[in-house]
Formats: C-alpha cells, sequence, structure tokens
C-alpha cells in the first residue's frame, strides 16, 4: 500500500499553529501523516502528537511515516467528531492546537476500488471508515428523487440537479446501478451536450455530494468546532483547511460565533446575556495556496485555511 497524499497549505498551516515545543497537538485528520511529521518535528521530547483518522489505510500509512516519533505520537482510528471523547480515553484534557484538513485524500482518489473518483469504473462505495455499512450505492438506489436533487443542489451546488436525480431514478428502474462507471453514464445522460464539452466532468459535482451525504462530513464539521475550541488551551490554535464553499462557511461562520457569541440586540448599552468570547479569529480573510504550490499540486486549487486562537473566556 503506497498511501500517496500531498498535504496543502502545509507551511501556512505549521506557521499558523505557533507550535510550542512541549504542547500536545492533534491532528483530526491524520491520512498521510504530512501536518502531522511537520508538527512532531517541531516538538521536543516532552511534546505530544494525537493523530486521529477513521481510515484503516491512513492510519497504517501514517503509522509508517511517524515511526522515528513513535515516543511521541498516538493514533487513535476515529472520527474527529469524537475527538473529546477520545481524548479523555488517554487522559487528555486539554490541548494546544488541532488541525483539520478535510475532504478527500489523494489515496482515497487514487485507490480505484473505494469509489470516490469518477475517473475509474469501481463498486460505489465512497466510504471514509469502511467500518459502515452504508455505501454510495444505497443513496444512489434508494434515496428518493427528491432527497437525491436535495443533495446533489445542496452539497454539488449543480443547476442540474433536478435532471441528475431524474435520470438516476429512471435508470434504476431498469436495474441496480452498481458502478461509478454506470453512474457517470447517467449523469451525462442528464447534461446537455454543449455544456459537457466546455465545462469541467460532469460527474464531479454529483459524486462530491454523494460523498458528502454518505460520510456526514458537513453534519460533523458543524456539530464538532465549538467542543474541539473548548479543547484548546489559553494560546492555543486551531488550523481547518477546507476544500468546498460550504465547509468553508461553515467554519467561518462558527470562529466568528466563538470570537464573539453575544446575542443582545446591537443597539443594548451594555452586554446582558452573558455569553463570553472563546477567543479571536486570526484570519479575516483565508489563507490561500500560493502559485507554486497551485502548480505543483492542482488539488489545492480550492484550500482554504482559518485559523482561530483560544483567549481566556473572560473577554
Amino acid at each position: 500500500m503506497n498511501f500517496k497524499h500531498k498535504s496543502v497549505l502545509l507551511d501556512e498551516t505549521i506557521e499558523a499553529l505557533n507550535i510550542r515545543p512541549d504542547g500536545i497537538y492533534v491532528d483530526g485528520t491524520l491520512g498521510g501523516g504530512g501536518h502531522s511529521y511537520e508538527i512532531c518535528s517541531h516538538l521536543s521530547q516532552n511534546g505530544r502528537l494525537i493523530g486521529i483518522d477513521q481510515d484503516a489505510a491512513a492510519i497504517e500509512a501514517a503509522a509508517k511515516r511517524l515511526g522515528e516519533f513513535k515516543d511521541k505520537v498516538t493514533i487513535i482510528r476515529s472520527n474527529y467528531c469524537d475527538m473529546k471523547k477520545e481524548l479523555d480515553n488517554i487522559h487528555v484534557t486539554s490541548v494546544d492546537g488541532i488541525v483539520l484538513d478535510l475532504g478527500v485524500s489523494s489515496y482515497q482518489l487514487d485507490t480505484a476500488d473505494r469509489g470516490f473518483t469518477y475517473k475509474v469504473d469501481a463498486p460505489l462505495d465512497m466510504r471514509m471508515d469502511q467500518r459502515q455499512t452504508m455505501t454510495a450505492k444505497d443513496i444512489v438506489n434508494n434515496y428518493s428523487e427528491m432527497d437525491l436533487y436535495r443533495i446533489i443542489r445542496d452539497y454539488g451546488e449543480d443547476k442540474f440537479a433536478k435532471n441528475i436525480a431524474k435520470h438516476i431514478v429512471s435508470a434504476r428502474q431498469e436495474k441496480t446501478l452498481e458502478t461509478t462507471g454506470e453512474l457517470v453514464n447517467v449523469i451525462k445522460a442528464a447534461i446537455p451536450m454543449k455544456i459537457r464539452a466546455v465545462g469541467g466532468h460532469p460527474a464531479k459535482k454529483t459524486f462530491q455530494a454523494i460523498r458528502i451525504e454518505l460520510n456526514k462530513e458537513l453534519e460533523v464539521l458543524s456539530n464538532s468546532l465549538d467542543d474541539m475550541i473548548e479543547l484548546l488551551n489559553e494560546g492555543g490554535r486551531i488550523c481547518v483547511i477546507t476544500f468546498h464553499s460550504l465547509e468553508d462557511r461553515i467554519v467561518k461562520t462558527a470562529f466568528k460565533k466563538n470570537e464573539d457569541p453575544c446575542t443582545c440586540p446591537r443597539d443594548f448599552p451594555v452586554c446582558i446575556c452573558g455569553k463570553k468570547s472563546k477567543g479571536r479569529v486570526i484570519t479575516r480573510k483565508p489563507i490561500v495556496p500560493g502559485e507554486e504550490e497551485l502548480e505543483e499540486n492542482a488539488r489545492a486549487k480550492s484550500a482554504k485555511l482559518r485559523v482561530f486562537e483560544r483567549g481566556t473566556g473572560d473577554s
């Protein structure tokens, strides 16, 4: 197994973390261990890195890559939404930094039988955690036309969502859709030829939508950020790299709310709701890749990094 994954915005993330050599850091999306390796390189013998990932292949690859740091690394197979529980299990109550690199990894895309890519014919899978029983095949063949339309419209932001959903339902009445290739052909038939000729791959947005729905990616992110900010020590930072406008919006909103949680009407002379700021947003505008990284790594094109720093809770 060769878990290839080029970490996006690596230098920018490490700088933004403002790493303390004796600190405790969590990589909530361990992947191949790219960000974790750099974090470990900045840690003293008293520092600690905890890596979390739900993908067994990522766990195996990261364990090998981080082997030289094994005395200060703990790897856990789990979803980052369970970070607090997993840290409690190893008696860690607070940390100095957290990294999330969201979305699908290069390895997952390049491993055809995982079913993430529309470029190779393979079983309709798309599970980030293969312990999960539900697959993309279940969504494609069992969701109602309205639900398919909703996820392709909302998560894929595809203007042909209604027609794609209609074509999927029509095709599965003839036979169960089993493979990515079969789904790609159905999607192509739903999109006008002149659009297919000038746009990107016609299946890209639908595959993205199904993957997000299957793995509950937006729900997990939205439900996790407040808890992760709570885990940070004063001065600790959380760095989140997104690849989708909906992800970025969730992160931006959560960071802003934690900086200014006051719910009092703006014309009130003093705050009476009692809600205190948890810290400050470091990135008023997201950090994006430079030209050199974009030339070297096409995956970086839509990447955005946002950073939040924990305060005292008294501000």
